[in-house]
């Protein structure tokens, strides 16, 4: 089973222990239905992206990595760059595209990368329309109208910074 995630990066700190929670929750009950192993495609960006990745490798899954561009990682927040290290670390498979500079263009980008490589995607969501391209929205969207399964994830206690 391929899954990909799109979701918020500026969630609070509050509530990151329950979207974790609610998205191991929701894998593992695809896990069950569908049988088969377990493949997190992702880009790894900080909240809902890097929250994905742990609950895949909670699981037993592999973790595999589209990164927008190659200076993706200089762009991280310093508190997020040993996550993201860590987690890239673990990652069964690493690609770059080849854009230099990240940006809405590289994002979108990614986001049709790991689209066209899954069966499910998980959103973490507010529901809020698209605020531009490469967005979770926008996201959403393109995976409905390819015909991608999207299950959004927005626990009770979920809130953006």
């Amino acid at each position: 089973m391929r899954v990909g995630i799109t979701g918020h990066a500026n969630l609070v700190a509050e509530c990151r222990d329950d979207v974790r929670s609610a998205l191991g929750g929701v894998l593992a009950a695809e896990l069950a239905e569908r049988g088969g192993s377990l493949v997190g495609v992702t880009c790894l960006a900080p909240g809902a992206d890097q929250l994905f990745a742990e609950a895949v490798l909670d699981l037993g899954g592999a973790v595999e990595v589209v990164l927008p561009a190659g200076d993706y990682r200089t762009k991280l927040a310093p508190d997020d760059v040993l996550r993201y290290d860590d987690l890239l670390r673990r990652a069964s498979v690493v690609s770059v595209l080849p854009f230099e500079m990240s940006g809405r263009r590289a994002y979108a980008a990614a986001s049709e990368r790991v689209l066209a490589s899954v069966e499910l995607l998980l959103a973490v969501w507010d529901g809020r329309p698209p605020d531009g391209r490469g967005g979770t929205a926008d996201v959403v969207d393109h995976a409905r109208a390819t015909g991608v399964e999207v299950r959004v994830v927005w626990p009770e206690t979920a809130r953006r910074a």
